[in-house]
């Protein structure tokens, strides 16, 4: 089966699409240099994809051109997939904010390549914000578009990926779209796909055993006991109702990695902060927030009891999914990515770990460059099951067919 992939920036579509063993991605579009790069040094050449990678601005590329150069005829792609640059549409704007911004407008030339090449399915990612009143225009034009086209969207709402596995509490907005030939077809089904991870004081849990959310303790290394004494004392004890034993018992037990980042690892970087960050990062206790650096620490603009932004310059929060990763991941800043116990940010492979991709996926370019290539991707975890229920739409017999295939070989 074939995609293709816009807006690929390094690659999260499509290492989903490639880990669902069944896709090959085909083509794909990403103009920033640095992201195309790591693109090309993982999809490419480590695992030799033979992808059609265009380094170009998508407003230049030509759909019908694109289509006859990987050879397909209308109707023969499989799938689409791509998450149009999400700026103009990001919750953090206030008022009318973005509203104008002519990257919207990326969003409708992604429906420009489905009109040309026809697929069978395709899938969006962006923004919650895209689902706001003020862009109400853009949603409703794609929407439109989708209707003329013969397409019947099947999902167009918010989905968290810490609810699929992802240890980030992570809420991105997906459409997904079938061709109505294939629609007509089928029965009963099923997307969004149902979650995976439960809250872990739901029913779902306690009653049915079901796996609860991934904590960001999953990409640290296990804490020795000292620590774990040092979290009792400055947060369980002061914050919450855990009693020693019970405190004691969730932390033990938490998802850890065996081993700390490799050393070799190109992307186990943090940003170097200076002597006097270093000092308040010290004066933050464990999961805490900026304001328990103490009024020593206080920014200005944190001043006469502003109650905002409360999570720049926290610790990441050991027993609960992360923060959202963003483009500022290295930064903290820009967030609670403050490095559990050591006095510095989290590095990039820490954010790379948390959006749930391989340390042996390398990211290219310079630390801001990895880091807004990172925050924007769509976590492959999250990626592979609804590409892969999407393929239980279009294709539900795929499984059975690469066996009969198999079988008549034999």
């Amino acid at each position: 089966m074939k995609a293709i992939d816009l807006f690929a920036g390094a690659g999260g579509f499509s290492l989903s699409a490639h880990n669902t063993g069944a896709i090959d991605v085909v083509a794909a579009i990403e103009f920033d240099s640095a992201a195309a790069n790591t693109y090309r040094k993982n999809m490419l050449e480590r695992l030799e994809h033979k992808t059609e990678l265009l380094q170009e601005d998508i407003l230049l590329v030509g759909p019908k051109k694109l289509r006859k150069k990987i050879k397909l005829k209308k109707g023969e792609l499989d799938m689409i997939l791509g998450g149009p640059p999400c700026q103009g549409f990001s919750s953090h704007r206030i008022n009318d904010a973005g509203v104008d911004d002519p990257r919207n407008k990326l969003l409708l030339r992604y429906f420009d390549f489905v009109c040309e090449f026809k697929p069978k399915a395709f899938l969006v990612e962006n923004v919650s914000g895209l689902l706001w009143k003020r862009h109400e225009a853009h949603l409703k034009r794609f929407k439109f578009l989708a209707s003329k086209n013969g397409y019947t969207l099947i999902h167009c709402d918010v989905l968290n990926a810490r609810d699929y596995g992802v240890p980030q509490n992570r809420k991105r907005v997906f459409i997904a779209g079938v061709r109505n030939d294939i629609l007509k077809k089928r029965n009963n089904i099923e997307f969004p796909p149902q979650a995976t991870h439960f809250n872990p004081n739901s029913n779902e849990v306690k009653n049915n055993s079901k796996n609860t959310w991934r904590t960001a303790s999953s990409v640290f290394e296990k804490m020795n006991d000292n620590l774990i004494q040092r979290y009792i004392s400055e947060y369980f004890l002061k914050h919450t109702s855990y009693s020693i034993d019970e405190a004691q018992e969730l932390l033990e037990n938490l998802e850890y990695q065996d081993a700390p980042i490799s050393e070799k690892d190109p992307c186990n970087i943090h940003m170097i902060p200076t002597e006097r960050m270093e000092e308040r990062f010290r004066a933050t206790k464990l999961n805490g927030s900026r304001s328990d650096a103490g009024k020593e620490f206080e920014l200005k603009c944190h001043s006469n009891g502003y109650a905002g932004h409360k999570d720049v310059y926290g610790r990441i929060m050991i027993h609960l999914p992360a923060n959202t990763i963003t483009t500022g991941c290295n930064n903290p800043s820009k967030g609670r990515f403050i490095h559990p116990w050591e006095n510095h940010g989290i590095t990039l492979r820490h954010a790379a770990r948390l959006q749930t991709f391989p340390d042996d996926y390398i990211f290219w370019g310079n630390a801001t460059e990895q880091a807004r290539q990172i925050g924007n991707a769509v976590p492959p975890m999250l990626g592979t099951i609804l590409i892969n229920a999407l393929l239980n739409i279009i294709a539900p017999n795929r499984y059975c067919l690469l066996y009969t295939s198999d079988a008549a070989d034999e």
